[in-house]
């Protein structure tokens, strides 16, 4: 299993909280704050899993799992999105763009890690 995890969010309340579960797991975790340049360093990381926020400046998460998903080399790449709006039409537009798993903020620490797992993990079994 990979250990790369690319966090695209642009709250640095979140970027450390998610940092430091990740890392205290044994994660080595990169983090990019902006929708515009995502997919340019979505492609220079190279991530085992990316956790995505849907409300970003430049492009929102759904923009870039939509572009994310038409790019042959990172179409399998496990995306955990992350939004504080956990509204219904948001989780189906998720699902129709691809994204692996779906969270709401605030969320259980012990719940994000087992997400990142569970989506790694089911990675590494293709």
């Amino acid at each position: 299993m990979g250990n790369q995890v690319l966090l695209v969010e642009d709250e640095p309340n979140i970027i450390e909280a998610v940092g430091f579960i990740l890392s205290r797991d044994g994660w080595s975790v990169a983090t990019h704050a902006n929708g515009e340049t995502a997919l340019t360093e979505i492609r220079r990381i190279g991530p085992d899993v990316l956790v995505l926020d849907v409300m970003l400046p430049g492009r929102s998460g759904f923009e870039v799992l939509k572009e994310l998903r038409q790019d042959a080399k990172l179409a399998d790449l496990p995306v955990l999105m992350l939004t504080a709006r956990g509204q219904e039409k948001d989780r189906m537009l998720a699902e129709e763009l691809g994204a692996t798993r779906f969270m709401t903020k605030p969320f259980a620490n012990n719940e994000l890690l087992e997400a990142v797992r569970e989506i790694a993990g089911r990675a590494s079994k293709r």
